[in-house]
């Protein structure tokens, strides 16, 4: 299983996500290596270069690092992705 390599401040950016989705996401972080008291949740990032940003799906996570910063946008490319899967009754589970 790949880790996440990061320093600081992990931001998961949620946008009204459901509860099940974002409880599965920090679970699923959690389990690639990121604490949870290092995860910053929001929707709107402070995020500078080199910092983790995580883009929550129904169906995967993305990760990526911030390569530019301009103004108050960011640019990321992304390191990998995280499956999420659902069981026959669509709840999250932990394949890992």
């Amino acid at each position: 299983m790949q880790k996440i390599d990061y320093e600081g401040k992990v931001w998961v950016l949620n946008y009204n996500n459901p509860e099940p989705l974002l409880d599965h996401a920090i679970h699923m972080l959690e389990r690639h290596g990121v604490k949870r008291e290092d995860m910053e949740i929001t929707e709107t990032p402070i995020a500078t270069v080199g910092s983790i940003v995580v883009e929550i799906w129904p169906y995967e996570l993305v990760i990526g690092r911030v390569r530019t910063t301009r103004n108050d946008s960011f640019i990321s490319g992304t390191e990998f992705t995280i499956e999420l899967k659902l069981d026959d009754e669509g709840n999250y589970i932990d394949y890992l």
